[in-house]
Order: structure tokens, then C-alpha cells, then sequence
């Protein structure tokens, strides 16, 4: 039993915060609303099930690799620095063979369900890890665009996975989330400037100046709040719900203008945790509008 625990125990301390729980979660979220958001299919709940655990090791295996990729970064950074891989706490070979086990799985699985599932994901992962981490992340600050892309593929892939065919409302939906992480991530480069300059990352406002990267973040929600809306009218939201969603928009558009306007990390640290809420509650809407 001892040896069980602690078996146990490493894999919760160790291993788990490689996949970042929370990002990796609201990703296949994403993929989720993607499969859902559509009021005229009934539901298949095994076809379901196995989109979110094929969404879900694909994604997790990409940010394990990712962890492996950036181990010396999140050395160098004070917000990452106690890391597993950062530590020393999972070696190097071991996390290998973990993220690429997991994607494996992920992409068989998805194979068996859709080529074209299995295809959108695929891109996914070749992006995020390939494009993104291994290629362009340490070498300029528009890697975050990439990551983007990468990052509107679940989405995609769940809407894939529901209809067979890539359509008008996928592609919007991958363009708000395609949106929302480029400005997601540069508020927290914004607040963490002074880590990614320790860790010679490029970022936006590192190399483009602080008055680039909060007119980018301000663009950037803007088109997540206009794709949002635009994403509830074809859907055919209710008046609550389409109300409701255009409310939180004009909040994220509002919170973006003022960093703009009047830049202060505390401001853009509200921006960063309401552009989170954001992104969740309208994807419960989203979820929920196919269920209704």
C-alpha cells in the first residue's frame, strides 16, 4: 500500500502539473462546445465521450512536450521556476515518452472517429509543438499567432467531429478563440515582462514597446467580442443569452480600451482573469445552445 501511495503521490506532485490542468481543460472545453452547438443533432454520447478523451490526451501530450521544450526558459523565469521539469523532478526522457504516448493515443482514437477529426488535430499538434514551441517561440515575438492557430483547433475539431465537414460556423468559431489566446497571452507577458526578458524570450512588448502590444491586445479583444456575437446569432442564442453575451463582450472590450488608453498592470491583470471568465462562460453558452 505504501508503495501505491507514493506511486500515487509522484504522479499528482510530478507528472499532473506537466499537463496544466486548467489550460489543457478549457481547450477541450472548447473542442466540446464545438461538438455540441448544434440544436438539430441529437447527441451521441459515446461519440461524445471519445471526442473529449481524444481531445483531451492529444492536448495534454502537447503541453507535456511543451514543458520539456521550455524546461530551461521556466528556469530562468520566477512564475515557472518551480516547474516539475524546471526542478528536475521529471527527467527529461521520461516526459518525452509521456507526451508522445499521450498524442499517440489521442491521434489513434481519433482516427478511428473521423479522418478529418483526426486530420484537424493533427494540425493542431503539429503547430502547437513542431511550429510554435520547438521552431518559432524563441526566435520571435509573433510566434503568438501560431500558438493562436494551434490553439482554435480543438474547437474546430469538435464541430468536425459533429457535422463530417469543415463549415462557415466552425471557422468562426476557431476565429474567436484564434483571437482570444494571442490576446490572452500577451497580457501575461505583460505582467510577467520582466521574467520573459530574464528567460530572452521575445514577446511583443519586449521587442515592439508597450504602446504595440496594448493597442494588439485591444484589437485582439475586440474580434474575440465581435466573432463571440456574430457565433451567438448563428446559433440562434435566446434573447437572455444573446443579451447576456453582449454584455460580458462590451466588458471585455471596455477593459481592453482602457489598458489602452490608460495602461497599469493592475489593469491589465483584471483583463487577464475577466478574459478567462469570458472565454468559459461563452463557451458554456455555446455548449448550452446546442442542448436546448
Amino acid at each position: 500500500m505504501a508503495s501505491v501511495s507514493a506511486t500515487v503521490s509522484r504522479i499528482r506532485g510530478h507528472y499532473w502539473p506537466l499537463v496544466k490542468s486548467r489550460q489543457t481543460f478549457l481547450l477541450t472545453i472548447t473542442g466540446m462546445a464545438g461538438y455540441l452547438c448544434q440544436p438539430s443533432m441529437p447527441v451521441d454520447i459515446l461519440r461524445f465521450l471519445s471526442l473529449v478523451g481524444s481531445l483531451l490526451l492529444a492536448i495534454s501530450g502537447c503541453t507535456v512536450l511543451n514543458m520539456l521544450i521550455d524546461r530551461d526558459i521556466d528556469q530562468k523565469m520566477t512564475r515557472t521556476s518551480r516547474r516539475p521539469m524546471a526542478v528536475g523532478q521529471v527527467q527529461p526522457r521520461a516526459a518525452l515518452c509521456l507526451g508522445i504516448a499521450l498524442i499517440s493515443i489521442g491521434l489513434i482514437w481519433s482516427v478511428a472517429l473521423s479522418r478529418l477529426y483526426f486530420l484537424v488535430i493533427l494540425a493542431g499538434v503539429g503547430v502547437n509543438v513542431l511550429v510554435y514551441s520547438l521552431w518559432l517561440k524563441r526566435r520571435t515575438a509573433w510566434s503568438i499567432l501560431l500558438g493562436g492557430i494551434a490553439g482554435g483547433m480543438p474547437i474546430l475539431a469538435g464541430r468536425v467531429l459533429a457535422t463530417g465537414r469543415i463549415d462557415l460556423l466552425g471557422l468562426l468559431l476557431a476565429l474567436v478563440i484564434i483571437h482570444w489566446i494571442p490576446s490572452h497571452n500577451l497580457t501575461l507577458t505583460t505582467i510577467y515582462a520582466a521574467d520573459y526578458r530574464q528567460a530572452g524570450v521575445p514577446t511583443i512588448l519586449n521587442v515592439y514597446g508597450a504602446t504595440v502590444t496594448h493597442l494588439m491586445v485591444t484589437f485582439s479583444s475586440v474580434m474575440v467580442a465581435l466573432f463571440s456575437i456574430i457565433v451567438g446569432v448563428q446559433l440562434g442564442l435566446s434573447g437572455t443569452f444573446l443579451a447576456i453575451l453582449f454584455l460580458a463582450s462590451m466588458g471585455l472590450v471596455c477593459l481592453a480600451v482602457l489598458q489602452w488608453i490608460n495602461p497599469s498592470t493592475k489593469l491589465v491583470g483584471i483583463l487577464f482573469k475577466y478574459s478567462s471568465m469570458y472565454m468559459l462562460v461563452s463557451m458554456l453558452f455555446i455548449t448550452i445552445s446546442g442542448m436546448i
